[in-house]
């Protein structure tokens, strides 16, 4: 089963640091092309059973992580 969370970044998954820029590119352009509110997004997502609460869990995981590296 895919991951919808990541479909919306454009299907993005890590698979190392040779992908990051390329990572870094499509997250932009999906935050470019985003429109509405991202937490009812995700909610919507959780409450229809698309995404499980531990795919939820390991999107925080990996945003944070993210989020630090940034920084």
């Amino acid at each position: 089963m895919s991951n919808p969370l990541f479909q919306m970044l454009g299907g993005a998954m890590p698979s190392g640091l040779g992908n990051m820029g390329n990572m870094i590119q499509q997250f932009q352009q999906f935050k470019n092309n985003f429109r509405g509110d991202p937490r009812q997004q995700v909610q919507q997502l959780l409450n229809s059973g698309r995404v499980s609460q531990q795919q939820y869990n390991q999107a925080v995981q990996m945003a944070n992580m993210l989020q630090n590296m940034m920084k």
